[in-house]
């Protein structure tokens, strides 16, 4: 295809008008569903606080910053007076000045007549490239800040620096969990003197792996306690619904909430654009949408080629690479000099090429830049026109999150979201309210978890041993899991309190941001050299032996997966096709906790045991799709423990509606599948979360029965959140498929790219009939 872009535009002109351009291109009739602009916001500025430091506002204002905005002082002014607060103002308002004001100003204030240091500060970000933004931005204030990064990337030497030396340490819950808190007591001089703990991007700590951090949090509480200190807490977020709540369900302490942004915005032009269907049927004859990725790989050389600097959020890491790699070739038709301005950037890359890509586009040396979300956690970088989503990323916070990366300060703004071919996206660019009318979703994480809070137990009792006062803390259902510890022999109650009793590190017991494990390094057979890592939970279907991996636009095939070293060998290949795992997976009621009777139909939460293994992969041509073979695997079984929400629905009732004993399994099949995609509009997860059993008889129910569960050991709090909005949840799922223009069903209602059957089998029509039973509406 040839890249047709709208007129090159001089800088400052209206942003607005540029989705109708790229929308009139032409053979792009009927993509752009929707349009809504966002009013211009202007700016509320107050004076700098009595208390703030004069060479720390020197130093702000070297940056052009001569007043700071209402919020910034509001918020700076309550830590500075050590109230624990909550900043949740939008994307690019400056929450970072509220923090800096009030840490640099009492690290400065406090250090001794020789310039010893005094009071310390620590930085939390969710991602290492955050933490080195911000310390970027740090220096760029010159000040006399002994300010450093203390993660995986430092050195030894770095390290020890950090901890003997520095004032302002940024780290990430992943460090403060492995290295500062185990080894406490070679910090204790940082620990004692820890006047503020900022935890950047709250928002994203959800799920499990919130629920880990929130214990973490816990912990750095409880050492500080025993060095004398309690330090103040920063929370700041541009996407958290119920800050407060959010906030002290992460600390565990009263927060103060500061919401009422005061910094100017200009027009904000959002766009819904929904891709063409194709004439290629995909699995089960489907008809299939034209891919999201090739929508957006337009779109990003369109606007590169006009000068307008934009970023594309994908979803995947290979569909960052192939965004990436397209958009350049279309450029090349344009102009030679310009495919050298578009880059992909995702997780899995090292960190020199990470600190690379990020430098080129600061600079503006890029133009164009196709980006997992690894680059949606705030950092700064100024002067970006335009982005685009391909694919609602599965949430309204991050949505908006990913939006305000465009027209920081007072310029306007373009962003696009393009629908994938799902069930989700269809229903939102079709019901814009949906997505644009409704606040953000509540963040959903439980503490409590058994299998998130015993580890933080062992690591928090070799820290310094576990007492009755340590209850508290840590929740009311500690002294049950403490029993357990006990139990296995992993803790032992002496008079003084619960003692760590194995040699191994109890923080090396749990990886905060995987139930899966230790990640498996992906390994290049020539060089010897790393190439990647791969989470565990994933290793089996994406880095088995025959996979097709991608990296940086190079194809490797995977040779030998080791599970035992966590090492997978890779080579370079080119072998003109892609790799789909299949899988399997079996669901047994562990206990009900709850359940609601709809007339004839029962609604369940409660635990479930999950069995999953992975044994077979599809070989498809690329490009085209089509099958060419199915390999045999041979991997273990994985068995997970979690929380689900299931509905069954009795054989009278399947018989009054008309619904055949052949048609059940494809019905609650196609029901399973888009109640999957659609979960996502009352919860704080995406479908990569979740996963679902169907059957027509479940040999622990007896009748037909669906299940959607938690990905992740001991549940996340998703299925819960969906049995307690399942009436709103699962009539969204009954009206997407009703609406979809597809005959018998396709990726937009019920087909699913995760299926472990290939999609089979699956009957729209009964779906549709099935829910209706089950709402009380057919």
């Amino acid at each position: 295809m040839t890249t047709t872009a709208p007129t090159p535009r001089p800088r400052g002109r209206d942003l607005t008008a540029l989705v109708d351009q790229l929308a009139g291109v032409p053979g792009r009739d009927d993509r752009l569903t929707h349009v809504e602009t966002l009013p211009p916001r202007t700016a509320e500025t107050v004076d700098w606080p009595v208390w703030a430091a004069d060479d720390v506002v020197a130093a702000f204002g070297s940056q052009g910053i001569e007043r700071p905005w209402r919020h910034q002082a509001v918020a700076a002014e309550a830590a500075h007076d050590g109230t624990h607060v909550v900043l949740a103002t939008g994307t690019a308002s400056g929450k970072s000045l509220a923090y800096q004001l009030a840490a640099l100003t009492t690290i400065r204030s406090s250090r001794g007549h020789r310039g010893e240091r005094g009071a310390t500060a620590l930085y939390l970000a969710p991602t290492k490239a955050l933490a080195q933004d911000q310390l970027a931005r740090l220096r760029d204030l010159r000040l006399d800040v002994r300010v450093t990064t203390h993660d995986g990337d430092s050195t030894r030497e770095q390290r020890d620096w950090a901890r003997d030396h520095a004032e302002y340490v940024l780290t990430n819950p992943d460090m403060l969990h492995r290295s500062l808190l185990p080894g406490h007591a070679r910090w204790a001089r940082f620990l004692g003197s820890l006047r503020y703990v900022v935890v950047d991007e709250c928002h994203h700590y959800r799920g499990v792996f919130g629920a880990h951090v929130s214990h973490v949090l816990r912990r750095l509480r409880r050492i500080c306690a025993s060095y004398g200190a309690t330090p103040t807490f920063v929370l700041a977020s541009a996407t958290v619904a119920d800050p407060e709540q959010a906030g002290e369900r992460l600390t565990g302490l009263r927060v103060l909430p500061v919401t009422a942004d005061t910094s100017p915005r200009g027009r904000v032009s959002i766009g819904l654009w929904e891709p063409p269907l194709t004439s290629y049927a995909g699995e089960n004859g489907a008809p299939v949408r034209r891919a999201a990725s090739s929508e957006t790989a337009d779109l990003l050389a369109d606007l590169v080629a006009s000068d307008v600097r934009t970023l594309a959020f994908v979803r995947s890491r290979n569909g960052a690479e192939q965004v990436a790699m397209t958009a350049a070739g279309l450029l090349a038709e344009v102009d030679p000099s310009l495919p050298g301005r578009v880059a992909a950037y995702r997780g899995g890359y090292l960190p020199e090429e990470r600190r690379a890509i990020e430098q080129r586009l600061r600079s503006g040396e890029l133009l164009g830049l196709a980006a997992t979300n690894a680059l949606e956690l705030g950092i700064d970088v100024s002067g970006l026109d335009a982005v685009l989503l391909a694919g609602y990323p599965g949430r309204r916070a991050a949505f908006w999150q990913q939006v305000g990366r465009a027209g920081r300060g007072a310029g306007d703004a373009l962003a696009i979201l393009v629908a994938r071919d799902d069930p989700l996206d269809t229903y939102l660019v079709t019901h814009p309210d949906a997505l644009l009318g409704q606040p953000v979703e509540a963040t959903v994480f439980d503490p409590a978890n058994p299998y998130v809070l015993g580890p933080h137990l062992c690591a928090a009792a070799q820290e310094i041993p576990l007492t009755d006062a340590d209850v508290d803390l840590f929740g009311p259902t500690t002294p049950t899991v403490l029993e357990s510890l006990g139990a296995s022999g992993l803790l032992r109650k002496r008079p003084r309190g619960w003692y760590w009793t194995d040699r191994r590190r109890a923080a090396d017991l749990t990886d905060i941001r995987s139930a899966g494990g230790s990640p498996v390094q992906l390994v290049e057979a020539a060089t010897g050299r790393v190439v990647g890592t791969v989470d565990a939970g994933s290793a089996h279907s994406t880095a088995h032996a025959g996979a097709v991996y991608v990296h940086r636009g190079e194809t490797y095939v995977v040779h030998e997966l080791d599970l035992e070293e966590h090492v997978a060998v890779i080579g370079r290949a080119d072998p003109g096709f892609t790799t789909t795992a299949r899988e399997i997976t079996d669901i047994s009621i562990v206990e009900e906790r709850e359940h609601e009777r709809w007339g004839d139909c029962r609604l369940s939460y409660g635990d479930v045991d999950v069995t999953h293994q992975v044994v077979s992969f599809l070989r498809r041509r690329q490009p085209g799709g089509e099958v060419l073979g199915e390999e045999p695997l041979d991997l273990p079984e994985r068995t997970l423990r979690t929380s689900a929400v299931w509905w069954t629905v009795p054989p009278h009732a399947l018989a009054d509606a008309g619904l055949a004993a052949l048609d059940l399994p494809g019905a609650a099949h196609a029901a399973e599948h888009c109640s999957i995609g659609l979960l996502p509009l009352v919860a704080t997860c995406d479908r990569w979360d979740i996963g679902g059993v169907s059957t027509a008889v479940h040999p622990d129910t007896g009748v037909l029965t669906v299940f959607v569960y938690d990905g992740h050991p001991g549940g996340a709090g998703f299925a819960e959140r969906g049995y307690r909005a399942a009436r709103a949840w699962l009539g969204a799922t009954r009206e997407t498929i009703l609406a979809c223009e597809c005959e018998s069903g396709c990726p937009s209602c019920i087909q699913s790219p995760k299926c472990g059957n290939q999609n089979n089998p699956l009957d729209k029509h009964g779906a549709a009939v099935l829910l209706g039973v089950l709402l009380g509406t057919a």
